[in-house]
């Protein structure tokens, strides 16, 4: 509820000054379609992004029209509904892949067919003033896209370092279950990077064009090219879960890799304070960079199996995808790595 107050009020201003244009500006008698536009374009989604409201608007508007042409033709009743709803359905498809839009399309025509009025094509008045609001508030009244990042964010790193903790301690004791279990911590991270981007997109798309949120680009961006980064990290972190898993099998206790995947999680706990606070962007830099240095599978296990220098080596391409997310070039961070 707390998260969705911004979105609420949006919602409420949007929706109330849709309806007062329309009744007390241009004396419609019960614009509907005003207030139900504003409310269903903006809707309490996460990604609240101009282009998404736009296209809603857009197929709201689209059911409207149709329903007006249909009414206007052949008047109100069941069989003229059924036409109704196969024209804005059949238009709205051919329109436009997305399903959301055809049903935003259907909705408003059955309101237009089902309610009626006087005069013609005042509904699709009501729709247009709706959409217009619903824009104009996504501008004038954004949703804090920097604090939702921020909530996505943390969500992500909290869970990333849940999963990464549980295949540390599957590496310590020899556990195949505690490895197991790590693995499928890694493999629900996924929809939490999924999360994030959609947060910051959405973000970027509304401080592009909202005075209020345009000083947040900066820190979003900084958002973009970390989240594009864990991105990569999370993919790694089951690769490196699948090996520990594989390795489990024999019960041995691997303390030398547990320790090098602790380091590096070490590392994005303060690549995660960094998003609050940028000056410890350097410290988790220095933190994963003394981590990744010291990844020499043939170095490290001299005699160790072929298994086990496999597990370092893919503990590689994750220390360097957290590097990048500090803010190297995949270059700089690779060079930092040991040849092998």
């Amino acid at each position: 509820m707390r998260a969705s107050l911004p979105a609420i009020l949006q919602l409420v201003v949007a929706a109330t000054a849709a309806f007062s244009i329309a009744h007390y500006g241009f004396g419609h008698p019960a614009p509907l379609i005003a207030a139900t536009v504003t409310i269903s374009s903006l809707g309490l989604v996460r990604d609240a992004r101009p282009r998404r409201v736009l296209e809603t608007v857009i197929g709201m508007i689209l059911g409207v029209f149709v329903a007006e042409i249909v009414v206007l033709t052949a008047g109100s009743g069941w069989w003229q509904l059924a036409v109704t709803l196969a024209c804005s359905l059949a238009i709205a498809r051919f329109v436009s892949p997305q399903p959301a839009f055809a049903i935003a399309a259907a909705i408003q025509s059955i309101i237009v067919v089902i309610v009626p009025t006087q005069v013609p094509l005042l509904r699709l008045i009501d729709a247009t003033i709706g959409g217009a609001m619903a824009l104009l508030v996504t501008a004038l009244i954004p949703r804090s896209p920097l604090r939702t990042a921020l909530t996505d964010a943390a969500e992500l790193f909290t869970a990333f370092g849940g999963a990464a903790g549980t295949v540390v301690q599957g590496l310590r004791s020899g556990s195949r279950m505690r490895s197991e279990r790590g693995l499928e911590k890694a493999r629900e991270l996924q929809g939490l990077v999924d999360a994030w981007r959609t947060s910051v997109e959405s973000g970027l798309a509304i401080a592009r064009i909202s005075p209020f949120t345009r000083r947040q680009r900066h820190e979003l961006e900084r958002h973009d090219r970390i989240r594009t980064s864990m991105d990569l990290a999370v993919r790694n972190l089951r690769v490196v879960a699948r090996r520990a898993v594989y390795l489990s099998d024999d019960g041995s206790e691997r303390e030398l890799a547990a320790d090098l995947l602790a380091d590096l999680s070490r590392g994005a706990d303060l690549l995660a304070a960094s998003l609050h606070d940028i000056s410890l962007e350097p410290a988790a830099r220095e933190t994963l960079t003394a981590a990744a240095a010291r990844l020499d599978p043939i170095a490290l296990v001299p005699d160790g199996s072929l298994g086990d220098q496999t597990l370092i080596s893919a503990l590689r391409p994750l220390a360097t995808d957290l590097l990048c997310a500090t803010g190297m070039t995949p270059a700089e961070a690779r060079a930092i790595l040991p040849r092998v």
